[in-house]
């Protein structure tokens, strides 16, 4: 495909910013709307990276207080360490929140490194991404049903950030939910259910960060086909305001306890589109 519509790109920046947020799976979308549109994603890599950007930009604006309180708190880690008090990771409560945070993401990062060549696959299988939805339904059902959520982050141990972490690996795949599973992940650990959702997001930031950053010089090498940054503009604008709708709708939602709805629709779509590629393909 040589060029990308304006249509399109709203439609794909829409898309990516509820997705990455509601726990529905961007990528999964993502992944059968490109289908049907005819787009192949080597041809608009820099778009894919400029809609994570896109809801990057968005989590940024509505934690922006907990992260700058975490920069400030890495400084004052690195302090220390020159001035021979260690790590004091029980210093305060953001100390302990950011270490969390680095622990989750470990997990992440090697399972990206190791098995993204793999995970990339799936992405040209509708099977794979039907799967992939099937999965998301039933772990938000299971998290649903979960009883009391009391640990915050001073309950919360480094074993339930790993385990975190893992859920947050595991999403790579297409059709799993990177929030869905991260708040899987904290809610099977015990989590506070508002405490989890903040600690899902905060722990994206690091995850689309790396990505940008390891996909951003190939898509600059790839280029882009003539007249596409109105497009590109566009879709980028559109995900980070539609990731900002859709963290202020999981606040809501995560409190009300109402992630089966979640369970539901992405059982439906994954049944739809294994039927699809079952059946008619």
């Amino acid at each position: 495909m040589a060029t990308l519509t304006y249509l399109q790109a709203l439609i794909l920046g829409i898309v990516q910013g509820l997705g990455e947020f509601l726990p529905i799976s961007s990528s999964g979308h993502l992944a059968v709307i490109q289908y049907f549109f005819g787009i192949e994603g080597e041809s608009v890599l820099l778009f894919a990276v400029m809609l994570h950007l896109g809801t990057l930009i968005s989590v940024f604006i509505i934690y922006w207080h907990d992260i700058v309180k975490l920069v400030k708190e890495l400084f004052a880690v690195i302090k220390d360490i020159f001035t021979g008090k260690g790590l004091r990771i029980n210093d305060n409560p953001v100390r302990r929140l950011g270490f969390m945070i680095i622990v989750a993401t470990i997990p992440t990062a090697l399972i990206g490194l190791f098995f993204n060549d793999i995970f990339a696959g799936l992405y040209l299988s509708l099977i794979a991404v039907g799967v992939g939805f099937l999965v998301t339904g039933t772990i938000l059902f299971i998290a649903e049903k979960m009883g009391k959520n009391e640990k915050k982050v001073w309950g919360m141990k480094f074993r339930h950030a790993v385990f975190i972490g893992i859920m947050q690996g595991i999403a790579i795949c297409p059709g799993v939910s990177r929030s869905g599973s991260t708040l899987f992940g904290g809610l099977m650990s015990g989590l506070d259910r508002n405490f989890a959702l903040r600690f899902a997001f905060l722990i994206s930031i690091p995850s689309i960060l790396g990505s940008v950053i390891l996909e951003f010089p190939p898509a600059i090498s790839a280029g882009l086909p003539a007249g596409m940054w109105g497009p590109v503009i566009l879709g980028t604008v559109v995900s980070a305001i539609s990731g900002f709708i859709a963290i202020k709708a999981m606040l809501k939602i995560v409190a009300g306890k109402r992630l089966t709805v979640f369970s539901w629709y992405t059982w439906v779509l994954g049944a739809a589109v294994l039927g699809y590629a079952i059946f008619i393909i």
